[in-house]
């Protein structure tokens, strides 16, 4: 795995967490967030929000390891537990942090992505059905994955490809149930008119009364 890159964020500690500092803090382009977990007490601070919105943008987004460096209190390794995001503007308002914990395994969340070409889209005409987007593991998170790959190469059509099937990372234990099905290769219904085969009895045309 490759070393990934330090980043350090700083903050500010919150004297007051009211609904009125929230949004003053937000008027400044700042971020209310929670940082709790590992043996210290949970701490409320405020964070720049173009930094985090940059962290979350990366590769690894809300499984990105950082420094948060909170003025007087200290530097902590945390990552993204929660965070809440305005829906009409697409902004983050607000995040809970989690320390991270040498040695301590946690479950996260990360990309399932489909490589290759099954053989039952390439010889059999099939199409291939992406069902599982994300894949739940637990692991150190030093050892958190960018991604989990699912090679579908060998899948043929009707056949699907379960969470069990998959190649396990080191150190990394799936979560998500191994019956959990991944992909699967079938086929368009052609939904053509069908055409009735009950007889019909034909139109009589110009039937009057008979003529004297």
């Amino acid at each position: 795995m490759a070393q990934r890159e330090t980043i350090t964020v700083k903050a500010g500690l919150r004297e007051n967490r009211g609904k009125n500092d929230a949004g003053r803090l937000r008027r400044a382009g700042m971020v209310p967030v929670t940082v709790y977990g590992g043996d210290a007490e949970p701490v409320a601070a405020a964070a720049s929000l173009a930094e985090l919105a940059a962290i979350l943008r990366t590769e690894t987004g809300h499984n990105t390891i950082f420094k948060l460096d909170v003025e007087g209190v200290g530097v902590s390794d945390v990552m993204f537990h929660d965070r809440q995001i305005d829906p009409v503007r697409g902004r983050l308002v607000h995040a809970d942090l989690r320390r991270i914990v040498k040695g301590q395994k946690i479950e996260v969340t990360v990309d399932l992505v489909l490589v290759g070409e099954p053989i039952g889209v390439k010889e059999q005409g099939g199409h291939l059905e992406h069902i599982l987007r994300e894949i739940e593991i637990e692991c150190e998170p030093l050892n958190i994955p960018e991604k989990i790959e699912a090679d579908v190469s060998g899948l043929h059509a009707n056949e699907p490809l379960h969470v069990s099937d998959l190649k396990v990372p080191e150190g990394v234990t799936f979560v998500t149930a191994g019956e959990t099905v991944v992909a699967t290769v079938g086929f368009i219904k052609d939904e053509t008119e069908q055409v009735s085969d009950t007889p019909t009895e034909p139109e009589v045309i110009g039937k009057g009364k008979k003529e004297d």
